[in-house]
């Protein structure tokens, strides 16, 4: 077999691995693409996309389950779960094909399909035995769900969500484990439905909540709606047939049996180094096994490799894989010349039901001194009211020392486009004054930013 040589080599094709390759392509034609498995994101084929067709779903039928309280009576509520699986495969597949369309406009010459390890920090050898000398490397190879050992003897009746989008039918229950941001977004869909649900967590976890008092809401609000335990005491977890059988001590401390269809492992997800042989590079390693490295140049210690997207477990969402990737390629591209790149505030957002966003500093990541907390309970909220969801709080932080905004954790309506407002500002140096000599239409949902933010005000003044 003929070795290979190129100035750039990218291991993944997804969402960060394709922006590198472009990125890379800019500085140099000799970029070459890699790939093991099919191509396609998992943003588009298991993630983002596949995720809110679901939930899209669910908001239709628990509106028109609650119709009435607006006055209209729609009569009674049929869900087809046959229907609702077939729509969410069939845009699914899609938004697939169309990120297959792009990746497959690339050269033919410039893709090679297979698995890559690394030989030294400059050899890669790949599956088919063949070696590729790469001048620099990005590794762009994703991640994968966590499933915990305990799982392992229920065979198939422990999916991850990868596995719930092939569902023909909706089934009768599902038990979740993880009350993380797919957990819940995917527990709380299933629920609306009308999938018996319960959803187990340890540690009183729930999504990307760090606020005390934004965490609370959301516990009440969900705990309303759901069979929720953000802290579950599991007894026991076993299979019968094809029924998984949990035993638990619920909230009263009784001990309690429930059988499910399906476990749906929702604990997490884990970069995939572990293929990569990356002790032959003689990079450092964190306790996960990724390597160190910078997040503003995303190389790795001084050698000619970067890391970006979901491999390096910073922060697993598609917009930042975008950004690490563009810094990676383009640092691959035109190493040995290595700048600091342009990284947008952190941003997550839940499309649960309220929503959560989480906008820059965290609750989490406020300093001990110097910040303060403005406040808005959405109980009272007009536009809120009107919609019929008014529940949810949101919480921002700001710098009494010099006014600055530094970030924001929402509980709320409509917080996905809310958060894009509070993250614009973040990124752009904004203080709550300037926020606040911005304009507001009445009524609308970003008028609670305004009341938030005059709550804030007044404590740095205070």
């Amino acid at each position: 077999m003929t070795d290979l040589e190129t100035d750039v080599a990218i291991i993944g094709a997804g969402s960060a691995g394709l922006r590198a390759y472009r990125a890379a392509a800019a500085h140099t034609d000799r970029v070459l693409l890699i790939e093991g498995g099919a191509y396609g994101t998992t943003c588009a084929s298991v993630g983002c996309m596949p995720s809110k067709l679901l939930i899209a779903a669910a908001d239709a039928a628990h509106t028109a389950h609650h119709a009435d309280s607006f006055g209209v009576h729609a009569g009674s509520v049929e869900i087809n779960g046959a229907e609702v699986m077939e729509r969410v495969r069939n845009l699914r597949d899609r938004f697939v094909s169309g990120v297959v369309g792009n990746t497959e406009k690339i050269p033919a010459e410039r893709r090679i399909h297979g698995y890559a390890r690394f030989e030294d920090a400059q050899t890669l050898r790949l599956d088919d035995g063949r070696r590729i000398r790469a001048g620099r490397t990005v590794i762009a190879t994703g991640s994968r769900p966590n499933v915990l050992p305990m799982f392992k003897d229920l065979g198939d009746r422990a999916v991850v969500n990868d596995d719930l989008f092939e569902w023909r039918d909706l089934p009768e229950s599902v038990v979740v484990f993880g009350p993380g941001v797919i957990g819940m977004e995917l527990g709380q869909a299933l629920h609306r439905l009308g999938v018996r649900v319960r959803i187990f967590g340890i540690g009183g976890f729930l999504g990307p909540l760090t606020d005390p008092r934004v965490k609370d809401a959301a516990e009440e609000i969900f705990g309303d709606e759901l069979a929720l335990d953000t802290d579950a005491q599991v007894e026991s977890l076993h299979r019968e047939g094809d029924e998984v059988v949990v035993r638990f001590r619920d909230k009263s401390g009784t001990e309690v049996e429930e059988r499910f269809a399906y476990l749906l492992a929702a604990t997490g997800r884990r970069p995939n180094v572990d293929g990569l042989s990356l002790e032959a590079t003689g990079l450092r390693l964190d306790d996960n096994g990724v390597p160190l490295f910078d997040p503003y140049t995303m190389q790795c210690g001084d050698q000619p490799i970067f890391i970006a997207g979901d491999a390096n477990n910073e922060h697993p969402v598609m917009p930042d894989a975008f950004d690490e990737g563009e810094i990676a390629g383009s640092n691959a591209g035109r190493y040995p010349s290595v700048e600091r790149g342009r990284r947008h505030p952190p941003m997550s957002i839940v499309f649960t039901e309220p929503q959560m966003a989480l906008v820059g500093a965290r609750y989490a990541d406020l300093p001990d001194t110097d910040h303060a907390v403005g406040e808005l309970d959405y109980a009272a909220q007009p536009r809120a009211m009107v919609m019929r969801e008014n529940h949810g709080v949101m919480r921002l932080y700001g710098r009494p020392s010099d006014g600055a905004f530094l970030g924001a954790e929402v509980l709320g309506p409509r917080a996905e486009h809310l958060g894009h407002l509070l993250a614009w500002a973040v990124d752009s140096g904004m203080t709550v004054e300037r926020m606040l000599d911005m304009p507001y239409y009445h009524p609308v949902l970003e008028t609670s930013i305004r009341n938030a933010l005059q709550d804030l005000q007044r404590k740095m003044k205070a």
